[in-house]
């Protein structure tokens, strides 16, 4: 299946990948976009961020174990370097950012 492909390809990235699991319906998926969008425009070109719905991309989300939404994924050279459920604050995915770019 070209998706699987797809996301492979993605997450290839020397740029680590933010992923954020979500549903249309979910309420607190919907408070974690601006903090997202704010982290974009804080780092620019430093992260790329994906959203990804769960509700579109059911095998996907079931092979990563998404159980839980949102959940954030960070992905770096094609390897998951942190993942966590709920809402995430800006400082936190900050620092999970940061710590890969030391790296």
């Amino acid at each position: 299946m070209s998706e699987r492909t797809s996301f492979q390809d993605l997450i290839q990235s020397d740029t680590p990948v933010v992923i954020d699991f979500y549903a249309d319906w979910c309420g607190p998926c919907k408070a974690q976009t601006p903090i997202l969008q704010q982290l974009k425009s804080e780092l620019g070109e430093q992260v790329r961020i994906v959203k990804i719905d769960v509700d579109r991309n059911q095998e996907l989300s079931g092979k990563l174990q998404v159980q839980s939404i949102p959940t954030i994924m960070i992905f770096q050279q094609g390897e998951l370097k942190w993942r966590a459920m709920g809402v995430q604050s800006l400082p936190q995915l900050k620092s999970q950012l940061e710590a890969l770019q030391v790296s």
